[in-house]
């Protein structure tokens, strides 16, 4: 029994959550990898895998033995990338994760910048809004936006965001500009859900941070970008985070309101799994992306 083989197919099988899946994605036939994984869990004498109808589910003995699979999987290919210089020349595949906007208007003109400086190394951008897994993902780099928990993973702050709340000027002049975020109740309002619960928003009042309860909200959206267009259309104002609307800010088409009580800003950073030595490859994109992210965040302070 090829026992290498045997792990990555039986961490396949695991990630992909059944044994056809995870034989399309390696192109391998389905008996092929049942036959090696069974021959796998009769060599270490204990079941790794549920099996539900076509669902595969690990047992505890299983997640154990997977995570000392994807550990050991990782060193070798670590070994193999020294030996084939991938240590010594910057080159093969990165992946890279960020929130959709965030990524369109900070990531991508870094990465096509890097590109440029690094002809033997190409990236997959996953440009998402849904926090996703690095390890379950393959993901070597991530943009996370917010606090980041106590975690195995190295975080690199590279500046921060603030909330803001904008109306268009058309609005501002026909009902008025509040002063105060108690005002809002008599506004309509524009409510960004993935932000904010869509019940209240949040400010900060003498250094504290409060919870203030929304105005009347003629839109519920869950997309930055429609919540940006309807306040230029004046359906209202909204709460959104200042990267999302400053493109409109400076065309003049939105109109940042309530500065005095904005709460703390909210941290960037690139993430990444800690395991070992890092790959040239992404020493080099973490050296070089870091400073040009911070530059590309420093007129958002603003």
């Amino acid at each position: 029994m090829d026992r290498l083989e045997a792990m990555s197919l039986l961490v396949t099988s695991a990630e992909e959550g059944s044994f056809s899946a995870a034989g399309r994605a390696l192109g391998i036939a389905l008996p092929t990898i049942s036959r090696k994984v069974a021959e796998l869990e009769r060599h270490l004498k204990t079941r790794l895998f549920v099996r539900s109808g076509r669902r595969l589910s690990l047992t505890e003995a299983g997640q154990l033995y997977v995570e000392a699979c994807r550990e050991i999987l990782s060193q070798v290919s670590e070994a193999e990338s020294r030996v084939s210089g991938e240590y010594s020349m910057p080159q093969g595949e990165l992946t890279v994760t960020a929130p959709v906007a965030f990524g369109r208007l900070h990531l991508v003109p870094v990465v096509n910048q890097f590109l440029a400086a690094f002809p033997e190394i190409t990236i997959r951008m996953n440009l998402t809004d849904r926090v996703i897994n690095l390890a379950d993902d393959k993901i070597d780099v991530a943009v996370r936006i917010g606090e980041i928990p106590n975690t195995r993973q190295v975080a690199i702050r590279v500046g921060s965001i603030r909330r803001v709340v904008c109306g268009s000027p058309k609005y501002l002049a026909k009902y008025g500009t509040p002063q105060t975020p108690e005002e809002l109740v008599r506004h309509m309002c524009v409510t960004f859900s993935t932000i904010h619960s869509g019940i209240s928003w949040l400010f900060s009042s003498g250094g504290r941070a409060k919870k203030v309860i929304s105005p009347t909200c003629r839109l519920h959206i869950n997309s930055a970008e429609a919540a940006v267009d309807a306040a230029i259309a004046s359906i209202g104002i909204t709460n959104v985070l200042y990267y999302q609307a400053a493109q409109a800010v400076g065309d003049g088409k939105l109109q940042v309101i309530l500065r005095d009580f904005e709460p703390a800003a909210i941290p960037v950073h690139l993430l990444y799994s800690r395991k070992g030595r890092l790959p040239l490859k992404m020493r080099r994109f973490l050296d070089f992306a870091t400073p040009a992210i911070r530059r590309s965040l420093q007129p958002l302070k603003m």
